[in-house]
């Protein structure tokens, strides 16, 4: 009996196995090559299979997901003889699981053998300047020749991107320096410009501060000069109200006198000939004062008396 079951045992095992084999589990956006007897039969789709153990195997599981493969730096010569180098990143997707396996070894590297020679071909036409600027050209014509060598391979180029030019070091120090000038020269014409315009509103300012003083200056002189007309004109109409006689104007006259000749500057000065006629109205006036405060009458020197009559 133990041999009968050892085989049972045996035969268990290898239907178990035969099992596994049998059943295939793929993963969503993968795909499998299956090879009868070494020959494409099919490519297995996401989710559960059937092949026949011991007969068909799994050639190969690709991934059909979008890719990202970044190409170590690669020297290219550009047109005015210079060395650079480049970086680059591939966007590439797998279309055709069959063509990706049979239709060439391995699509990863012939990608990055194909982006060198495309590169060095695009780079070789360009000078240094124009390739430093031309980035999105450069891109566009390695993303067509890409796409359309690939496409046989059942590839799909999404992208390529240039992550880096890196020009030799004396070129790169050269750059620099000619960044710099340029950067001092704007930063100088921004001075000079920024002194200019501040002259300019310096000037603007002081133009319309000295017309806001004139202004001002004028219209305090016509203040003034309409205060003193307006004082004159009531010194007037009150000496006219007041009714002087010619006394009170000689004495108002003499009393003016002394701040005519006011001033250190006054050497000279001249008398009108209306002060004699002041000055006569003046002494009359006094000689009024003056009898009327009693004075002497004849040669004697005898005083005058005065009765005052009496009334009965």
């Amino acid at each position: 009996m133990e041999p009968v079951i050892i085989v049972l045992i045996i035969l268990v095992v290898l239907v178990f196995i035969a099992l596994i084999k049998t059943i295939q589990v793929i993963p969503q956006a993968s795909a499998a090559i299956v090879e009868r007897f070494g020959r494409y039969t099919r490519t297995l789709n996401a989710g559960l299979n059937i092949v026949v153990p011991f007969i068909d195997t799994i050639r190969n599981r690709i991934d059909l997901r979008e890719q990202v493969v970044p190409f170590p730096p690669q020297p290219v010569i550009t047109q005015d003889n210079l060395v650079v180098n480049i970086d680059t990143v591939i966007y590439y997707q797998v279309t055709d699981a069959r063509a990706a396996t049979y239709e060439v070894a391995s699509y990863i590297q012939a990608i990055e053998q194909l982006t060198v020679t495309t590169l060095r071909n695009i780079i070789g036409g360009m000078d240094l300047e124009r390739t430093l600027t031309s980035r999105e050209e450069i891109n566009a014509a390695l993303r067509g020749v890409l796409d359309e060598a690939t496409g046989k391979w059942g590839i799909r180029v999404n992208r390529v991107e240039l992550k880096a030019i890196e020009p030799p070091t004396s070129i790169q120090d050269s750059m620099e320096k000619q960044m710099r000038a340029d950067r001092d020269k704007r930063a100088a014409i921004l001075t000079a410009e920024g002194t200019r315009q501040a002259a300019i509103l310096t000037a603007e300012g002081e133009k319309q501060s000295q017309i806001l003083r004139a202004e001002g200056e004028a219209k305090a002189a016509a203040l003034r000069a309409e205060g003193e007309a307006q004082a004159v004109r009531t010194v007037f109409e009150a000496i006219h109200a007041g009714d002087p006689d010619q006394k009170l104007l000689s004495y108002q006259y003499l009393q003016m006198l002394p701040k005519i000749a006011e001033g250190d500057a006054n050497k000279l000065w001249i008398v009108p000939s209306e002060i004699g006629d002041a000055l006569k109205g003046l002494s009359g006036a006094m000689g009024n004062f003056g009898n009327i405060g009693g004075g002497s009458s004849g040669g004697n020197g005898g005083t005058e008396r005065r009765e005052t009559p009496k009334i009965d």
